[in-house]
């Protein structure tokens, strides 16, 4: 495993030389100790990604040789494909298999933008129609130049997949700032970075902690564009960084999603699409359908199943069979977690299954699957991002009320309706304020197709060409060739 820091292609120990504790959540035990970078390292990744941009080949290169490079990285990722896994298994403590399919999906992610990559070589520059015939002008996309990305701890190679490969795949070079909780993949991405050939400066790492390396990477007059996944309160700082220096910003932030059940759904599958929905990855998902809202008609049949499936979780370390939740990545989301449902608890709401801490001999972060029954609306469980194993579950009756529950939220990231009435399920897709609808599911992600929120829950859009089109900047270019001079000044 990785100590150091990747800057302008070589690796390095930070300035100050400190470190952090890589703990496994599901065993307590210090892994790994990784570099501690500071406002000192994050200039010298600055600078060594300005250089590459500025003065370097990455920008000017076509299309198709970007490509190559991207297409290597998926190749050497899926060539790594078990060692990555069980990595973040060490790093987040999700399940094994899990695991697997995220970085699956991570190699998939750099070789669809690696195609994007190779489409803009035959993409013409677009034709402007003006007014006056002695000009001719066209818009051309250009790379926005050196990137900051801050990527979360809840799915960490793939994560950092969603910005470096768009950003690459434009021209961009990048500061890649991984959670100090789960940085690990984070780093062998750099190894593969570096196995490829990939260009001194056009990717860099530094590991560290928010104040000290997140803060000044966000703040950083030398950064053109920020990108951002994680909390909202983070995101502020974020988008307040952008302001004081006018720089282009993308934030994919917290949610609170619903989940709409109506009477001609079978309960089998919406029990499915439900735990699937908050269940996946301990709950730790921005987009977790996390307030179920089941028609009265089979509210109690559906209530009964649920709380049956759900005792029948089984918890435990991601690299044992058959275990389908893992710890929460850390004690302080542990803690958190707690207190949501210890408060929830306090307010008299009835817990239907789990709302306890839960040790694996002795040790471990981890959180019983939990359901609350019937929270109201106006508590925190049910209004505020718990991120974690826990769902809520109120009744309806009719469609509007249904709708208007959906939607009194702050949060728009995604929702999710199951009805076997597809001009129902897509009346109310229309109706639902979010960026991402699901009819009959439940979490599907798909790097074609854009990702991200309305409201509270971020600006912008990554994945599919929106998330090329994060990393580009638009450039008008008009020529004159009419006969000058024209005699305004000389007559």
């Amino acid at each position: 495993m990785q100590s150091g820091l990747y800057i302008e292609g070589r690796w390095v120990s930070p300035v100050l030389g400190g470190t952090l504790d890589v703990v496994n959540p599901a065993t307590e035990e210090i892994v790994h100790r990784i570099a501690a970078g500071t406002s000192q390292d994050i200039d010298l990744a600055v600078a060594a990604a300005r250089r590459a941009f500025d003065a370097g080949p990455w920008p000017r290169l076509p299309g198709t040789e970007r490509a190559a490079f991207l297409r290597a990285i998926a190749i050497e990722i899926r060539e790594r494909r078990n060692d990555l896994a069980r990595l973040e298994v060490i790093d987040n403590g999700k399940p094994m298999p899990e695991a697997l399919w995220d970085i699956d999906d991570a190699a998939g992610c750099f070789e669809y933008y690696a195609g994007l990559a190779e489409d803009m070589d035959a993409s013409p520059p677009e034709t402007i129609d003006l007014a006056d015939e002695r000009f001719v002008s066209k818009a051309v996309r250009e790379p926005i130049g050196v990137c900051g990305a801050i990527i979360p701890w809840n799915f960490p190679l793939l994560m950092a997949a969603w910005k470096v490969a768009p950003a690459l795949a434009a021209g961009c070079t990048m500061i890649l700032k991984p959670s100090e909780l789960t940085a690990l993949t984070a780093l062998e991405l750099g190894k593969i970075a570096d196995a490829v050939g990939l260009p001194a400066g056009v990717l860099n790492i530094v590991t560290g902690d928010g104040p000290a390396a997140g803060q000044p990477l966000i703040d950083h007059r030398d950064v053109d564009k920020l990108a951002f996944t994680g909390s909202g309160a983070i995101g502020s700082k974020v988008m307040a960084a952008a302001a004081r220096n006018i720089k282009c910003v993308s934030l994919e932030l917290g949610g609170k999603s619903p989940l709409l059940v109506f009477e001609d759904t079978d309960v089998d599958q919406a029990v499915e699409w439900i735990m699937f929905g908050i269940f996946w990855n301990q709950g730790q998902v921005c987009s977790a359908t996390s307030r179920v809202l089941v028609h009265t008609s089979i509210r109690d049949r559906l209530l009964t199943r649920l709380t049956e499936e759900t005792r029948k979780i089984r918890l435990g370390n991601g690299l044992s069979e058959n275990v389908l939740l893992g710890p929460l990545v850390s004690r302080k989301q542990l803690e958190r977690v707690s207190a949501f449902v210890k408060r929830a608890k306090s307010e008299g709401f009835a817990i239907l299954a789990g709302g306890n801490r839960r040790t694996i001999d002795g040790k471990g972060f981890f959180f019983e699957p939990t359901i609350i029954l019937d929270p109201a609306t106006d508590s925190e469980i049910w209004r505020e991002e718990v991120f974690g194993p826990v769902v809520c579950i109120r009744s309806f009756s009719e469609e509007g009320e249904a709708i208007e529950l959906a939607n009194d939220t702050r949060f728009g990231l995604a929702a999710a309706v199951l009805s076997q009435d597809l001009a129902r399920a897509n009346r109310i897709a229309a109706a639902l304020r979010a960026g991402i609808v699901w009819i009959n599911c439940s979490q599907p992600t798909f790097t074609e197709a854009p990702w991200g929120g309305y409201k509270e829950s971020g600006i912008g859009r990554e994945l599919g060409r929106w998330g090329l089109e994060n990393y580009l900047e638009t450039k008008q270019i008009t020529r004159f060739q009419g006969e000058a001079p024209w005699g305004w000044y000389i007559k």
